[in-house]
C-alpha cells in the first residue's frame, strides 16, 4: 500500500507492516505501540500457537518420555504438558526449529532439521495470510484503530508472491534498514549468542558444502551447532538484505534503524513515516 503524506495523515485505521532482520527495531515499535491502542500481530506469535503449537508439543513429550519417571506419568494421563508460548515469550518456538549438526551436543540430523524448517516455511505463509483477517478482527471484536504487524526477519525468504501481494494490499510496508554499525553490532550479536535461524534450503545447502570443505568435515554428525550459526549467521545476513531492499523498492517505504532506536511515542513513529513517503515521493 502506497499513499501520498495527505492521504497517510487522512487514513483513519492505519495498518503497517514492520521488516526487516531480528533485532532492527521491529517489536520495540510494537511494543511501544500497543500502550498507544495498537493491535500487535507478531507472526512468530501466530506461527508458534496456531501453526506449529502441536508439532512443538509432540517434541517436549518426546523428550519427556526418554525420562522413565514422566514416560509413566504421561502415558497413564497423570500429567499435563502445555506451551506457554507469548508476544514476549518465543522460546518453545526457537527451540523447536533447532540448530543442525551434533546430536551430542543438541544439534539435529540434516533430514529432520530440514523438515522443521519445511514447516516453519509453511506455518509463516500462513501466519502472514491471516494478516486480514486478524485487521477486521482488531477492529470488530478489540475495537483497536489502528494495527501494527510484527513479522519475523525470515519474511523475505518465503519466496511465496501471494504473502507479498496480501501484506501489499492491506498494510503499508515498512523496511527498517540497518546502517553500517547496526549491521556490526547485530552480526556480533548473533556471533555472541547463536539462536535457531531459518534457511532457505538452497542457501542452507550451498552454504554447508562450503562449511564442510573449509573445516574438513565428512558428516554433517560432525558440525558443532553453534559454530554453524556463529560462521553461516553474517552470510545469511548479507545475502537477506537485497531481499528487503526489493520488497521495499517494490511494495514499500524504508526508514533507518537508528531513526527507529529513537523514537519514544506514536507521534514520533507516525513522523517518521511521513518523512519516508516523503523521500519516495521527491
Amino acid at each position: 500500500m502506497k499513499l501520498r503524506v495527505d492521504e497517510f495523515r487522512q487514513w483513519k485505521q492505519k495498518s503497517i507492516t514492520l521488516l526487516g532482520m531480528s533485532g532492527v527495531g521491529k517489536t520495540h515499535l510494537a511494543t511501544m505501540l500497543r500502550e498507544a491502542h495498537w493491535f500487535h500481530y507478531s507472526g512468530d506469535y501466530r506461527i508458534g500457537t496456531r501453526y506449529l503449537g502441536e508439532a512443538i508439543l509432540d517434541e517436549v513429550k518426546k523428550q519427556a518420555m526418554q525420562l522413565p519417571f514422566l514416560r509413566d506419568l504421561l502415558r497413564s494421563d497423570s500429567i499435563y504438558l502445555g506451551n506457554n508460548i507469548t508476544v514476549d515469550h518465543l522460546k518453545p518456538l526457537s527451540a523447536f526449529l533447532g540448530k543442525l549438526g551434533n546430536p551430542e551436543l543438541g544439534g539435529l540430523a540434516l533430514s529432520e532439521f530440514k523438515r522443521r524448517q519445511r514447516l516453519h516455511h509453511q506455518a509463516e505463509v500462513a501466519a502472514m495470510l491471516d494478516v486480514p483477517d486478524f485487521i477486521a478482527k482488531a477492529r470488530s471484536i478489540y475495537g483497536y484503530d489502528h494495527f501494527i504487524n510484527d513479522v519475523g526477519g525470515s519474511l523475505c525468504e518465503l519466496d511465496d508472491p501471494r504473502v507479498l501481494e496480501v501484506l501489499a494490499q492491506n498494510s503499508m510496508i515498512v523496511y527498517i534498514k540497518a546502517g553500517h554499525v547496526d549491521e556490526e553490532k547485530l552480526i556480533a550479536r548473533a556471533v555472541k549468542n547463536p539462536k535457531p535461524l531459518y534457511y532457505r534450503e538452497a542457501f542452507l545447502d550451498e552454504q554447508l558444502a562450503v562449511y564442510c570443505e573449509e573445516k574438513g568435515l565428512e558428516y554433517i554428525a560432525l558440525i558443532d551447532p553453534d559454530d554453524f550459526v556463529r560462521w553461516v549467521f553474517p552470510k545469511l545476513f548479507r545475502s537477506r538484505l537485497p531481499r528487503y531492499e526489493s520488497i521495499a523498492a517494490q511494495y514499500g517505504y524504508t526508514v533507518d534503524a537508528a531513526d527507529v532506536f529513537n523514537v519514544s511515542s506514536e507521534a514520533e513513529f507516525l513522523a517518521l513515516l511521513e518523512d519516508a513517503i516523503v523521500r519516495r515521493d521527491s
